[in-house]
């Protein structure tokens, strides 16, 4: 029997968009396989009460249920550190691989990575969120050394409104953005259904389109040792990013 691949997912409890969409970007990997815990997130917001949800005891308290189906790898499938600080996923891997004995990724942190990587400076940034979250994302971007050259969000709050965007609405925001020749584009949130459209995306823009809920897929199977390139139709990032 081939040794299977157990990949822990940290859902937000609002989300509809993420558990679909990561278990289809394995499909062409039979070993592998997608296990999510959910975590009370209702809203996007810079409110106390909104940022609250992402108080590090209830993202454990789901990692530890996670933990005991002996999982490969636990990823945090959501882009909170964008507006909270990209040091608070790099504190909550070390907290969940410390409560567990498990290794840690998340979304945000591998995005940059891949940004990294792949010599990303000057980026577009597509998420669906309120003003002032829009604007903490690019200052942390900016703080990082990424420059964000466009933008479009939705002025959203509701975290369930996210994934009912539309496949259209979505491309008309990465389609505009794209105006500007960013290096990169990201779709930045796991609520929407950015990811199913992002080869379509990139071979009409010629431009590499990375979508958060890839990201942290790409990421959960380089720590198992998986080559990401199986993972096919779903974009560069997989194909083109060692």
């Amino acid at each position: 029997m081939t040794a299977r691949i157990l990949l822990g997912m940290l859902t937000p409890s609002s989300n509809t968009t993420l558990e679909p969409v990561t278990s289809s970007m394995l499909d062409g990997l039979p070993e592998a396989s997608a296990h999510f815990g959910r975590f009370r997130v209702t809203e996007i917001a810079l409110s106390q009460q909104a940022l609250s949800q992402f108080d590090d005891s209830e993202i454990l308290a789901a990692a530890e249920l996670l933990s005991h189906a002996k999982l490969d790898v636990i990823g945090w499938n959501g882009t909170s550190s964008g507006w909270l600080g990209f040091d608070a996923d790099e504190r909550l891997c070390a907290r969940i691989t410390e409560r567990t004995g498990i290794p840690a990724c998340t979304s945000v942190l591998a995005l940059n990575e891949i940004f990294t990587m792949t010599g990303v400076r000057r980026f577009g940034l597509v998420t669906p969120y309120l003003d002032n979250v829009q604007e903490r994302i690019i200052s942390n971007y900016a703080k990082s050394g990424f420059e964000c050259v466009a933008e479009r969000h939705l002025r959203k709050q509701d975290n369930f409104s996210f994934s009912e965007v539309s496949d259209d609405e979505i491309r008309r925001m990465v389609r505009e953005v794209a105006e500007a020749k960013p290096d990169a584009i990201t779709i930045f949130c796991t609520n929407l259904r950015g990811a199913p459209l992002v080869e379509e995306l990139e071979q009409s823009l010629g431009i590499p389109v990375y979508d958060t809920i890839a990201t942290v897929v790409w990421k959960a199977l380089r720590l198992t040792g998986t080559d990401p390139s199986r993972v096919r139709g779903w974009g560069r990032l997989f194909t083109e990013v060692a």
